[in-house]
């Protein structure tokens, strides 16, 4: 997919990613403190399951699941020589679950979880070269398009806008997991986000994760004033509860979740999705709501 492809696509109505990934391989048996991306190799028809269902349900553009294949990342489990094995592999699945035309791939890319220089002992030339080389492997294993989610402040995803542009072509989409008032976990905002990552050449920029889509109406219509590309809303099913065994149970249900993204949508939103806790059965109300 070229930038004016995307655009072009933006132009057509609003865009409808997926759901939540992680969540689901959860509920499905995954365990915690292992490496999702590995797992989820090993339990390949699980994943390709829940893509089909989210393109059945109305998704246009469906996340590999690739989410943290970058070397940092990977080294938590002894896997940083994977990076191109893993993101080659993992994106075959998508393929597998898209088949040919039903939909567009977004090659996964998140933060590393540690902190950029000043504030952190992390160099930009080892977090630039971390990036690239996932994204040398998401553009030759054939994703459509990129998206970094879940990032954490705006100067690790410029960087990634960095690297993206040094190896590929694709467009990117950008969002940042942000408190309902704005603010960015590690630095920045969300007004700073889209005017600093739109100048730097992302095709989309947004928030995912964190909160409800009830609590940022707010955050969404000041994104929309300064934005010149789709702005993005991809938020959790409402805030999580952590059940004694550990697990996260979310409090939105489907339904109300796609009233509060209906509202998000009249705030501006141009790209919209579910994060952690939604499924098919939420992105199936959202395509109903926006009439796909």
């Amino acid at each position: 997919m070229t930038k004016e492809a995307f655009a072009q696509l933006a132009g057509e109505g609003v865009i409808l990613l997926d759901g939540a990934t992680g969540s689901n391989l959860t509920k499905a048996g995954m365990p915690k403190g292992i490496s999702t991306e590995v797992w989820t190799l090993e339990h390949a028809e699980i994943l390709i399951g829940l893509q089909k269902e989210y393109l059945a349900a109305g998704s246009q553009i469906v996340y590999a699941p690739t989410f943290a294949a970058n070397r940092i990342s990977l080294g938590n489990f002894g896997y940083e020589d994977r990076v191109e094995e893993l993101n080659t592999r993992l994106v075959a699945l998508s393929k597998q679950a898209v088949g040919t035309g039903s939909g567009w791939i977004a090659g996964d890319i998140t933060t590393t979880g540690k902190m950029m220089e000043p504030k952190g002992e992390l160099t930009y030339g080892e977090l630039y070269d971390a990036y690239a080389e996932q994204i040398a492997a998401l553009a030759n294993a054939g994703a459509d398009l990129l998206v970094a989610e879940t990032m954490l402040s705006v100067d690790e995803t410029c960087v990634v806008l960095d690297a993206a542009a040094s190896v590929c072509d694709l467009p990117v989409m950008c969002s940042l997991t942000l408190e309902a008032d704005g603010s960015a976990l590690f630095g920045g905002n969300a007004v700073e986000a889209v005017e600093t990552l739109q100048e730097m050449g992302a095709a989309a920029v947004g928030l995912n994760c964190s909160v409800g889509p009830d609590q940022l109406e707010a955050v969404v219509r000041s994104m929309a004033k300064v934005a010149r590309v789709p702005v993005i809303a991809k938020p959790n099913a409402g805030l999580p509860v952590i059940t004694p065994e550990g697990e996260a149970v979310y409090s939105m249900n489907a339904q109300d979740f796609a009233r509060h993204m209906k509202v998000l949508v009249d705030a501006g939103a141009g790209v919209i999705g579910g994060c952690c806790g939604t499924t098919p059965e939420y992105i199936r109300l959202l395509a109903e709501m926006l009439g796909k």
